[in-house]
């Protein structure tokens, strides 16, 4: 019952029907309300074999509501995996419907649930199913005590009472909050030393093929406003953050595969005894996960949290995550200042925003606007997939158009705005400290000393309110490309960061706020988000040139 297309199983059995002649079509729903929306001939409910209990409460539902039906024991494969099977003539019996056994992954009792399914949309229908007499007490505990009996009479146990498969047993490492929470950390680590190791080659090329373009217009331009413009805004402001793409294209690579194989959902459901304590649902984590790409569709996946008072502080914590606009910063100053941890040091500001993020919705639930009691627990996980190829590289190059489309209009636009600001009023980059940029960092750079930054990190800073990416490239038009020598040293570098990492997201993560959460909230994000990064930053530079 079509959301985004069919499903394997869907897609499947109306095959096999079109082969067969049969004038039969198959639709997908995912909620019993959506049953009533259309005149649907016979239903056909699918369960999960390995969450049979679970699976069936909503067969007595569909049993009240509808009088032809068909219960389909999906990967039943499965179940068999654990030396468990049903007695389906006794189950039929004590259900009242036809029933079948099926695996769309091995192929298994796709025909015989094509003909069950035609048998019973050729029969007249009959109210002579067992759960009707429930109907004047049909209670959540009256059907879960008769699906609970059920099952008791029909489910053959395993001589060693091996309830698990070897995907359960994995599942159950990987949601172990000893185990769970330090196999995450090591898988992340892989992830970001990979992007590293991974990226440095083609990294280096791209790098190249731009200073050698540099060169060739040095070589054939006269000096002038526009060679400088071309060479020194244009070329080196949008070389210096298209170095990063296969970076960015390494990162998402393995972030699509931990999404579509399930571990995603892992990751949440370890979460959720944290969330809990916060006062959140597990289920408010994967909006922050998915801040980790980027934060405008973060909030809009927020709208899905159905308590309003969760919702709204679910979104105003994803500012929190570290967004791949941040990515290209923090690869530049981790190359540079921090060459022997360069994963130690990623992984280290991940874990800073969500430590934050879960301190600041902590001290937001004691406040009257978000005081409430405790929601549900996370209890159900999807099942492991193996990533398809096609998904994976859709995702990755929706990440990389999106990186290259602000390349070639926030960043473009940005780069020539700030060479601009550079060049003018005296036309003469080497006179820096009397250009409409020296003005712009000297006003703010007595708010920013206190944090180990001068005026020309304070308007690397400014930059980057459209678009984070515009650190990078106006660092490479005020340094030349080379921050190693530009009064920076690695505290200096980590509390910057820290800055990026906190301070005013950008302009339309702020407009997405506005538009879902109320203009009073994305105003409070603007100052609290300043009023933090400048916090932090102070306490570690300061405490950092102590020691």
């Amino acid at each position: 019952m079509p959301k985004s297309g069919k499903s394997s199983l869907c897609q499947a059995l109306q095959e096999r029907a079109e082969r067969s002649g049969a004038d039969m079509q198959f639709v997908e729903v995912h909620h019993p309300d959506e049953l009533h929306a259309h005149a649907y001939e016979v239903v056909l409910q699918v369960v999960d074999a390995t969450r049979l209990e679970e699976s069936l409460l909503l067969t007595p539902h569909i049993i009240d509501e509808h009088e032809k039906i068909v219960l389909a024991i999906g990967r039943y494969d499965l179940l068999l995996e654990t030396d468990h099977s049903l007695n389906m003539p006794l189950l039929e019996q004590l259900i009242g419907v036809p029933a079948c056994r099926l695996s769309v992954r091995k192929n298994y009792g796709l025909e015989n649930c094509l003909s069950v399914v035609q048998e019973v949309a050729a029969r007249p229908a009959s109210k002579a199913h067992p759960i009707y007499h429930l109907r004047d007490q049909g209670d959540e505990d009256t059907y879960r005590a008769y699906v609970h009996g059920v099952l008791t009479q029909t489910l053959k146990h395993a001589a060693n009472d091996q309830n698990q498969t070897a995907l359960e047993r994995i599942d159950k490492v990987l949601t172990n909050p000893w185990l769970g929470f330090p196999i995450m950390i090591a898988i992340l680590y892989t992830v970001f030393w990979c992007t590293f190791a991974l990226g440095a080659i083609p990294q280096e090329w791209i790098a190249s093929g731009v200073d050698w373009l540099v060169g060739v217009c040095h070589a054939h331009m006269a000096e002038g406003w526009f060679s400088g413009l071309l060479i020194d805004g244009v070329l080196q402001g949008v070389g210096a953050v298209l170095a990063f793409l296969p970076n960015i294209i390494i990162l998402f690579f393995f972030i699509s595969l931990m999404e579509d194989s399930g571990y995603m959902a892992r990751e949440a459901y370890l979460m959720d005894t944290i969330m809990h304590r916060v006062g959140l649902h597990g289920r408010s984590f994967i909006p922050m996960l998915m801040g980790f790409g980027c934060n405008v569709p973060a909030i809009m996946a927020a709208k899905d949290i159905q308590n309003p008072k969760d919702r709204v502080l679910t979104m105003l914590m994803v500012p929190f995550m570290s967004c791949s606009a941040r990515l290209p910063v923090y690869m530049l100053f981790v190359d540079t200042f921090f060459e022997r941890h360069k994963a130690l040091v990623m992984i280290s500001l991940y874990a800073i925003g969500i430590t934050l993020s879960i301190l600041f919705a902590i001290i937001m639930k004691r406040t009257r606007w978000f005081r409430q009691p405790d929601g549900d627990t996370v209890n159900e996980l999807p099942e492991f997939r193996l990533p398809r190829a096609r998904n994976t590289l859709a995702h990755i190059w929706e990440r990389v158009a999106d990186y290259l489309q602000k390349i070639c209009t926030v960043i473009l636009w940005a780069s020539i705005i700030i060479w601009a600001l550079e060049y003018f009023p005296g036309q003469d980059l080497n006179d820096l400290e009397h250009s409409y940029l020296a003005a712009i960092g000297q006003f703010v750079s007595p708010l920013m000393e206190p944090l180990g930054f001068d005026w020309k990190m304070s308007v690397c800073l400014l930059t980057g309110l459209p678009a984070k990416e515009a650190i990078v490239s106006t660092m490479a038009i005020l340094y030349g490309g080379d921050i190693s020598a530009a009064g920076f040293t690695p505290l200096t570098a980590f509390s910057f960061m820290l800055f990026v990492l906190l301070y005013f997201p950008c302009v339309a993560t702020v407009a997405t706020l506005r538009r879902e959460a109320g203009r009073g909230w994305a105003w409070f994000t603007v100052v609290h988000s300043l009023l933090l990064a400048w916090l932090i930053s102070f306490i570690v530079y300061q405490i950092g040139s102590l020691l």
